[in-house]
């Protein structure tokens, strides 16, 4: 299966970080580096070796620093690994300059081809929801279980708080409010993304809130931060609008690994009432509802979501040794992987 290239694809010059990223304790960065793209990878050691591996997908402007609080609690079950999505946290831009959800989705496929982990526990988050969704649909055999909190799927009626989100994928607007903006400082700028995405702001301690403003600025810093924030929104938006076999519900309802759907009532960028829609796409899902939290439960509610995606691995567990007991251990084999789509190789492309 072919995935569609931007229209305005082009080459963008790998600038490193002009500062070192944050590195919390018991976590550990390592570079990957594919032709044409180098990606960060974050990881926190499991408790003991021969845990199943996990991946983790961050959403629009953010980082792999924003599953630090959902890793730690999972250590003990899960052997986690957190992804810089090309051009965010500490990953430079793409050599093609490529952000479209499709273009993201192959840099996901090609590291987890190139690392040899999967299949793996995918989670993701808003845009990052959107790729894992990709992901799972077109290499269900790199996909054991799927998580997703807030995912960026279609809307037909976006909230009113969403929209300016939106509006980043118009040319221009990104230069005028850049413009506008121009007085606001790391604190201030902070301040807006957090009233934005956290059901509460206020549950943000002071130690932590004074990190996110030291990332705010290493990020105002990157001379390409704009350009990747940009052109990711008008990728995610552009993944609306097709049809057909490429469309993210289309693509929801091929994906056959179970699936977790998370959702905040206090959301300000999802609606809530996707969740009920979502349930319906994915074949294998269930929702955990979080009444207080916002867009980023996994920040807000770590040990929460935690909680839940321990739920999903037992009912994935339970089944497969189920399965494997009745078919005389020929199916449910923690190790065993399905074969890739017909027609599909590790990028996603269509071989001909």
């Amino acid at each position: 299966m072919s995935l569609p290239e931007p229209p305005d694809a082009r080459i963008v010059p790998a600038v490193p970080p002009a500062r070192p990223v944050r590195v919390g304790a018991g976590e550990k960065l390592r570079t990957a580096r594919l032709p044409g793209l180098t990606l960060t990878v974050r990881s926190r050691r499991p408790v003991r070796d021969g845990l199943p591996p996990a991946l983790y997908v961050h959403g629009l402007g953010g980082s792999s620093q924003n599953w630090s609080l959902l890793m730690e609690p999972l250590a003990d079950r899960l052997d986690s690994e957190a992804l810089d999505l090309p051009g965010f946290g500490d990953s430079p831009p793409p050599d093609d300059g490529d952000y479209s959800i499709a273009g993201h989705a192959r840099a996901v496929i090609r590291y987890l081809d190139a690392s040899g982990r999967g299949p793996v526990h995918l989670v993701g988050n808003s845009m990052g929801g959107t790729v894992a969704t990709r992901v799972a649909a077109l290499r269900p055999d790199m996909v054991r279980t799927l998580t997703l909190v807030s995912p960026a799927l279609p809307e037909l009626r976006p909230q009113r708080t969403a929209i300016p989100t939106g509006l980043l994928a118009i040319p221009g607007v990104t230069r005028l409010f850049t413009r506008l903006t121009k007085d606001w400082d790391a604190e201030r700028r902070t301040r807006e993304v957090m009233a934005l995405t956290y059901g509460d702001p206020g549950r943000v301690s002071a130690e932590n809130f004074a990190l996110a403003v030291e990332e705010f600025e290493r990020r105002l810093a990157l001379p390409y931060f704009w350009d990747a924030l940009t052109r990711s929104a008008r990728g995610l938006v552009d993944s609306y609008t097709l049809g057909g076999q490429h469309s993210m519900w289309r693509q929801a309802e091929r994906v056959l690994a179970p699936t977790l759907l998370v959702y905040g009532m206090r959301d300000q960028l999802v609606s809530f009432r996707m969740a009920r829609r979502a349930g319906a796409a994915f074949r294998d899902s269930r929702l955990l509802t979080l009444v207080d939290a916002g867009h980023v439960a996994m920040m807000e509610y770590p040990e929460a979501v935690a909680q839940g995606m321990r739920e999903l691995l037992d009912d994935v567990a339970g089944r497969e040794g189920r399965e494997g007991r009745e078919y005389g251990g020929r199916r449910g084999d923690p190790d065993a992987r399905v074969a890739p789509a017909p027609g599909v190789d590790g990028s996603g492309a269509a071989r001909g």
